[in-house]
């Protein structure tokens, strides 16, 4: 499994966005240049972030973007399977509805099904206060 650019974007602008006058709308300029992120990239993934409640936007002047709701609400999982699609980090880890003619014979399918839901367990244990209090569930 690897996590692009658009899913650790999507979760820094969401932790700045949280970190930052949560209160107030901010351009989303001023966080893509606390990020040092392209804004070009950011404005392609602040609609799907829009579209889910991750984030409220209003347009014009003293428009921008805010968190959509408390940040311990927010699962880092969640942000991820929304960016990135299923987090499974092999194809076959869910062989359900004839995606794997092997189904009921492999015998590595059990290990690829654990570690998923592991990864998922673990991505929906943290949230974005989670984060912001600089630590995550890993005991």
């Amino acid at each position: 499994m690897l996590i692009s650019t658009r899913g650790r974007y999507a979760l820094r602008v969401l932790l700045d966005l949280a970190e930052h006058e949560p209160d107030r709308y901010i351009p989303m300029k001023e966080v893509a240049e606390r990020q040092g992120l392209s804004l070009k990239y950011m404005e392609r993934i602040m609609p799907v972030l829009v579209k889910n409640g991750y984030v409220t936007w209003i347009h014009g002047k003293g428009g921008g973007y805010r968190l959509g709701g408390d940040p311990a609400q927010f699962r880092v999982g969640d942000i991820l399977r929304l960016t990135e699609g299923d987090l499974a980090p092999v194809s076959c880890s869910d062989c359900t509805e004839g995606g794997c003619d092997r189904a009921d014979s492999c015998r590595t399918r059990p290990l690829w099904t654990d570690l998923t839901r592991l990864v998922n367990d673990y991505l929906d244990g943290i949230t974005l206060a989670d984060l912001m209090n600089g630590g995550s569930s890993l005991q």
